[in-house]
C-alpha cells in the first residue's frame, strides 16, 4: 500500500467531475495535487479552495508541449510527480454516418492523444520515482454502444495503451493501472441526458445493472484505493470487471439482438435531436473549443 500524503499526483480534466473531486480528496488526504483543464475559472476556484499544495493549469492534452510544460512546472514546486491520472476526456453525439466528423476527431485527439501525451509528459518523473499511472478507461471498452463510437473507440484505444506501457516499464518499477466506470453521474453524463432524450431512454432500456448511476464520490473511492494499491484494474461498481471477462460473448449475434433491435429506432431519433441542437457533442465541450 502506497501512502498518498507523500505523493505528487497530476492530473487531466480536474476542473470538474472525477478530475476535480478526486484533486480535492487527495489533497484532502496530504497529497500534492498537480491539475489541468481548459476551463480557467474552474481551475481558479479549485486553486483557492485548496491553498497549499496545488499547482493549477489551463493546458490541451492534444498537445505534448502543453503537457510537457506543465511537468516541468510541477517538478520545479514539488521535486517530480508520483502518479498520473490521465483522466481529461469528451464524449461525441450521434451516429457514425451522422456525427460531425470534426468532432469525431477531436474525441480521439482528446480521449486518445491526450492520454499519450500526459502520460509522455509524465514518464521521466514517474520512472525516476518508480510510480504510477491510471489511465482512465471506461466499461465501454468492453461493452459498446450504439451512437456513441468515437468513445467506445477511443476507452478501447487507450486500454490497450495502458497494457502496452505496463510491459514497457515494469522492469523499471512502475506501475500501470487502467480505470473502467459505467454511468457515472458526472457532467459528461448529465449535459448528454439534458441535450437528447433518446440518450436517456438507452440508459433506462438497459438491462441492470447497466442502467444504474453511480455518485462521483464512490468512483473516487475506487480511484483512490486503485492509486494506493497501484492497481492494474480500477472498476467502479466493482460489477464493471465482470464484462472484462464478457467482452468475448457481447459481440455474439444472439447477445447483440436485442440492442441491434433497440438500436433501429434509438438512433435516428438520436441523430434527429443532433440535428436540432446544431452540435455533436455538449455545449460545455463546444464552449472551451472556442475558448482555444
Amino acid at each position: 500500500m502506497t501512502s498518498i500524503n507523500s505523493q505528487v499526483v497530476f492530473i487531466t480534466g480536474g476542473a470538474h467531475g472525477i478530475g476535480e473531486n478526486l484533486a480535492r480528496r487527495l489533497h484532502s488526504q496530504g497529497a500534492s495535487v498537480v491539475v489541468t483543464d481548459l476551463d480557467a475559472a474552474g481551475l481558479k476556484k479549485l486553486a483557492d479552495d485548496l491553498g497549499e499544495r496545488v499547482l493549477t493549469a489551463v493546458a490541451d492534452v492534444r498537445y505534448l508541449s502543453e503537457m510537457q510544460a506543465v511537468a516541468a512546472q510541477a517538478t520545479e514546486r514539488f521535486g517530480g510527480i508520483d502518479t498520473v491520472v490521465a483522466n481529461a476526456g469528451i464524449a461525441s453525439y450521434g451516429s457514425v454516418l451522422n456525427v460531425d466528423p470534426e468532432t469525431f476527431k477531436r474525441v480521439i485527439d482528446v480521449d486518445v492523444v491526450g492520454v499519450f501525451n500526459t502520460v509522455r509528459a509524465a514518464l521521466p518523473s514517474i520512472i525516476e520515482r518508480r510510480g504510477y499511472v491510471l489511465v482512465v478507461s471506461s466499461l465501454a471498452a468492453f461493452s459498446p454502444l450504439a451512437g456513441m463510437a468515437s468513445y467506445d473507440v477511443a476507452k478501447a484505444g487507450v486500454e490497450h495503451f495502458a497494457s502496452a506501457l505496463r510491459q514497457e516499464v515494469a522492469y523499471q518499477g512502475v506501475e500501470v493501472g487502467s480505470a473502467h466506470m459505467g454511468w457515472i453521474d458526472t457532467p459528461l453524463v448529465r449535459d448528454a441526458m439534458a441535450d437528447l432524450g433518446s440518450f436517456g431512454e438507452i440508459l433506462t432500456k438497459l438491462p441492470w445493472p447497466l442502467n444504474k448511476t453511480t455518485t462521483v464520490d464512490k468512483c473516487v473511492d475506487a480511484f483512490v484505493k486503485g492509486i494506493e494499491g497501484r492497481r492494474r484494474r480500477v472498476y467502479c461498481p466493482r460489477w464493471v470487471g465482470v464484462f472484462r471477462w464478457l467482452k468475448p460473448v457481447l459481440t455474439l449475434r444472439a447477445v447483440e439482438a436485442p440492442f441491434v433491435k433497440r438500436a433501429a429506432t434509438i438512433v435516428p431519433r438520436m441523430d434527429a435531436e443532433v440535428a436540432a441542437l446544431g452540435r455533436s457533442t455538449s455545449a460545455y465541450n463546444e464552449a472551451r473549443e472556442k475558448e482555444k
